[in-house]
């Protein structure tokens, strides 16, 4: 059987290198289509950018990382270790040319035209979670009762106001209240009195990141897929061979009908010669969890200091930072001290000074703040990556649509901007 339009083989066993979210995303919606498929990671099911990261579902604000305002906290960083965003010094020629096209990229212009890319990908991330729930994989999405952003004053709150309404004018629905300190501490007592202004978004959801993304393992196991990890899974080179692809692991080769490369902040190291020239640059975020008097309803964002809270099980993890750096640095405790002090003041009843759960992992980010999702220049290689800080919320919807674009040859109108060949 062939493609009706791209003239190739339907690939019926498929080789998805990565089992993060969006990887196993992808054997999940290739599965439902009758493809077998065998995923290949070289530690473990979760063990990148998926585990620790803040686990939350929030199409309403999902949008693109390049934008004006990140580039005063770029200035700031160079000088700062303890910035929300740090960039250290490098004469690293590949993160430098990273740097160039993400400050070009740093303007209203582009913001808007990267919106309006994602809002097609935005309108369906929390239909394909539920898919994937009516499927069968054993893990439930939690509606947020609240999903505060916190500020000190009206004036903070400002910046996301407007990112509001240029999400409106990009055609995203998102509702939201805009509340005073007083009203945003009678929804969650997390809150200190230092907050004088908020706003409630609605229709938000999160998880628990690790154990949903390991439940979606599972599924993928129950229906007969094959995930292979440790140090001999570690793949490395994928080779067209004209009529399939041959993937070499240190355990040996094996022969598919395609390869789909989902490997986050190592994308490239694979993609580079199927004509994916776009850095994928490790945009690395940190975590840990600590105790609470009142353990919150939902999600509590601190904007202005970049700290991300999420109620997971009966603690709360707090993230943040987007430090790039090589993806194999070991994590600086200094990272989680400035994240604990940033949030210190606006938090009540949080036990900041005894972590658990430290942890760092890599996000990986593109220059102009768009995954790379689709067919490379070889027909059977096909990449998944780059989508930010966002690879949790996007996932599903990345498998979903990269799957059909496998099986039928064509390619979703959603997928267009997100050519990897860009």
């Amino acid at each position: 059987m062939s493609h009706p339009t791209a003239g190739h083989p339907v690939p019926e066993r498929v080789a998805v290198v990565g089992a993060g979210m969006v990887g196993l995303a992808t054997a999940w919606f290739l599965q439902e289509r009758g493809v077998e498929v065998t995923v290949l990671d070289r530690k473990g099911v979760a063990a990148g950018a998926s585990w620790g990261n803040a686990g939350w579902l929030t199409p309403g604000i999902v949008t693109p990382l390049p934008e004006p305002a990140v580039l005063k906290y770029g200035v700031r960083a160079v000088l700062s270790p303890s910035s929300p965003v740090y960039v250290p010094p490098s004469a690293n020629p590949s993160f430098l040319r990273f740097v160039a096209g993400f400050t070009r990229h740093s303007t209203m212009a582009h913001w808007k035209r990267a919106m309006n890319s994602l809002v097609p990908l935005n309108r369906l991330a929390l239909e394909s979670f539920d898919l994937l729930r009516d499927g069968g994989v054993q893990a439930e999405t939690v509606a947020a009762k609240s999903f505060l952003a916190a500020y000190r004053t009206a004036d903070e709150r400002r910046t996301l106001l407007d990112e509001i309404e240029h999400i409106h004018a990009a055609g995203q629905d998102i509702e939201y209240d805009v509340l005073t300190g007083e009203e945003a501490r009678s929804v969650e007592p997390l809150l200190s009195r230092e907050v004088g202004a908020a706003i409630r978004l609605r229709g938000q959801r999160f998880v628990n990141p690790g154990q949903f993304v390991q439940a979606l393992a599972d599924d993928v196991l129950a229906r007969g897929g094959k995930i292979a990890s440790g140090p001999m899974s570690t793949v490395l080179d994928v080779v067209d061979s004209g009529t399939g692809v041959r993937v070499v692991t240190r355990g040996g080769v094996e022969e598919f009908d395609a390869a789909v490369l989902a490997t986050g902040a190592w994308l490239g190291s694979l993609a580079r010669r199927f004509g994916v020239r776009s850095v994928v640059q490790a945009g690395r975020g940190y975590s840990f969890s600590v105790e609470v008097d009142t353990l919150p309803d939902g999600p509590v964002y601190l904007p202005a200091q970049r700290v991300a809270c999420t109620p997971i099980g009966d603690r709360l993890r707090v993230a943040g930072m987007m430090e790039f750096r090589a993806p194999e640095a070991a994590l600086d405790p200094r990272r989680i001290t400035a994240i604990a002090e940033a949030a210190r003041p606006l938090l009540q009843g949080a036990d900041l000074d005894h972590r658990q759960d430290e942890w760092v992992g890599s996000r990986p980010c593109t220059a102009d703040g768009l995954p790379l999702i689709g067919v490379t220049r070889s027909p059977r290689v096909y990449a998944a990556g780059g989508h930010g800080m966002w690879g949790i919320t996007l996932g599903p919807v990345t498998g979903r649509l990269l799957a059909e674009t496998m099986v039928t040859g064509r390619r979703s109108p959603g997928l267009a901007p997100f050519d990897p060949t860009r």
